[in-house]
């Protein structure tokens, strides 16, 4: 099948519409219409080259939601009509302890491990192509189904931004009687502070100024500290049971993991791209935990979605077209968007 897409060519180049090859669907394959694709910063270092060469021409996006189209003849999880979405990864072996596990994203199988949605090498041995385009192939046990109460526009950015948010909520505790930081209200960190609040915790959000407050505050945080007024990390020492950071930068490391309690843990996931320091015994001073965490599993993928569905949570966005997509890139980086830009694939 052919499907309409957008790609780039290079770490500068310009996103440009172009033709891509689709697989019909193999037995146990799904095609579905891609309705709306979200923009990831790790599209945008990905597209740039600023995490490592990348398979150009290269049509990124792992926050795809659509409709399904065609089903093989082997597949029992779906059926046309059927609203559906898949984020960051396409493959897995499915036999490793990780698989076995539900961590589908740590797959370092026979075969390669995991496969990612794009920028990847799929079992046939071509490029993976993402989410900018019109349709998508995929294997059935990677394909998650998207409650009817969300929007499919508003649903996309779940895929990514909500499991990797939900992820180390849900596995560090948050919860009632829990305090709760979430650093940073972009596109991760708007669905943190709504799942973390909706988990039943004490959430706060710690930005960089209060410009973003009222936001939090509609989006269920009680609490909103900005970095740029003085003394703030000072004052907030031994604060809270759970920090996740959703920045991509970690500076000031001491001072932010002063603000756990003791037995506290700090959980990033924003993927800071220079090397980050910190005292040691800033941990053991108050047997606090330092962790990272990467988006999750497809059942709690699932998981998360009908989390969302349940508590009326979903990703804030701004629908764009297509010919705005290396604008929406550049306002992105410099923190203009509130608070997902998703990209109206009939416009492709």
């Amino acid at each position: 099948m052919q499907a309409r897409a957008y790609a780039i060519d290079s770490p500068t180049g310009s996103f440009a519409p172009t033709i891509i090859e689709r697989r019909e669907p193999g037995p146990t394959e799904v095609t579905f219409d891609i309705k709306f694709a979200g923009i990831c910063h790790s599209d945008i270092h990905t597209a740039r080259g600023e995490w490592g060469p990348a398979l150009y021409p290269l049509v990124p996006g792992h926050e795809l939601a659509g409709i399904v189209t065609k089903v093989g003849a082997e597949v029992t999880k779906f059926r046309v009509g059927d609203r559906v979405g898949v984020g960051c990864f396409v493959d897995s072996c499915g036999t490793c302890p990780d698989c076995l596990a539900g961590n589908e994203q740590f797959c370092e199988g026979p075969n390669g491990g995991t496969v990612w949605t794009y920028n990847d090498l799929g079992r046939d041995g071509l490029p993976t192509a993402g989410g900018y385009s019109t349709c998508f192939t995929g294997e059935q046990d990677y394909l998650c189904r998207i409650p009817d109460s969300i929007p499919l526009q508003n649903a996309a950015p779940l895929l990514c931004a909500g499991i990797t948010t939900y992820s180390p909520l849900k596995n560090w505790g948050a919860g009632p009687g829990k305090r709760v930081a979430i650093i940073g209200m972009g596109g991760l960190g708007h669905m943190g502070v709504q799942i973390a609040a909706a988990m039943g915790a004490t959430t706060a959000v710690i930005s960089q100024t209060r410009s973003k407050e009222a936001d939090g505050r509609r989006f269920g945080a009680t609490e909103y500290y900005a970095l740029s007024e003085p003394d703030t990390l000072k004052n907030l020492h031994r604060s809270f049971d759970l920090m996740v950071s959703t920045v991509s930068h970690a500076s000031n490391m001491d001072s932010i993991l002063d603000c756990l309690k003791v037995g506290g843990a700090f959980v990033d996931v924003g993927l800071p791209e220079h090397a980050s320091e910190l005292h040691l015994s800033t941990l053991t001073g108050g047997n606090r935990i330092l962790a990272g965490s990467q988006i999750g599993g497809i059942a709690a993928t699932q998981e998360m979605l009908d989390f969302c569905a349940l508590h009326g949570l979903q990703a804030q966005v701004e629908v764009i077209s297509a010919d705005q997509i290396n604008e929406a890139y550049d306002k992105v980086v410099a923190s203009q968007v509130r608070y997902r830009y998703v990209i109206d694939t009939s416009t492709l």
